[in-house]
């Protein structure tokens, strides 16, 4: 799992830059990096469960490899296999692939390897959306705010406006700003790459909702890490 480092300099880069773009428009922009956006659990165990009937299938059709194998391993002399013995070796395979598979899983880089995209996505997405629920929708007065969300290890962003702005902004819009991210998080930059998408989204945000004399800031500019 990546391993967040935003320094006290990284915060202010990003916090700044929600300022200056809220500077000129009544959006109001919520910054959320996280290092993962779910822990893949269900996946792993469905890896895992497989990885042991594998293995119980192997050693059903290779029986007369495997269990000359385990004699010679284990040092057995004359060993005879009752069905007790058998079950046995078959459970005890069984729950040692199964364990290993998990722990590899859910403590290394394969466990996300091993999650399709389409899964890694829609995972982001549902996490996205649940931090838009409780830090930026239906918190300002004129439904104007937008959360730019970033899981590092998934790769994958989000960008969610509250229903004033995606009226009047078509989805599609925000890809400049998830291309002006591109660059900067590929080179670890992760304040930089927030920052510039800061920057596309306060421009949408200007042209479509400008800022009135009498605006207040209804939203955190600071950038937050879950």
């Amino acid at each position: 799992m990546a391993t967040l480092k935003m320094t006290a300099a990284d915060h202010k880069i990003v916090s700044d830059a929600v300022a200056a773009a809220e500077a000129h428009s009544a959006g109001e922009i919520v910054t959320i990096v996280t290092p993962r956006s779910d822990s893949y659990r269900d996946v792993a165990l469905i890896w895992s469960a497989l990885v042991a009937f594998l293995a119980l299938a192997a050693l059903e059709l290779g029986s007369g490899f495997y269990l000359p194998l385990v004699e010679h391993v284990l040092g057995l002399w004359a060993f005879e296999w009752t069905p007790r013995a058998v079950l046995g070796l078959a459970l005890t395979t069984a729950t040692l692939k199964f364990l290993s598979m998990y722990l590899l899983m859910r403590f290394t880089p394969l466990g996300l390897w091993l999650t399709p995209r389409r899964v890694r996505n829609a995972r982001v997405r549902e996490r996205a959306l649940t931090c838009f629920r409780v830090g930026a929708e239906s918190r300002t007065s004129g439904r104007t705010g937008v959360l730019i969300y970033v899981s590092l290890d998934e790769h994958h962003a989000e960008i969610i406006a509250d229903a004033a702005i995606a009226s009047k902004v078509a989805p599609e819009t925000w890809g400049h700003a998830m291309k002006a991210m591109l660059d900067p998080l590929r080179a670890g930059q992760i304040a930089h790459g927030m920052a510039a998408a800061v920057a596309e989204v306060g421009t949408v945000l200007a042209q479509h909702f400008p800022r009135s004399d009498d605006d207040t800031n209804e939203l955190p500019d600071r950038l937050i890490e879950v």
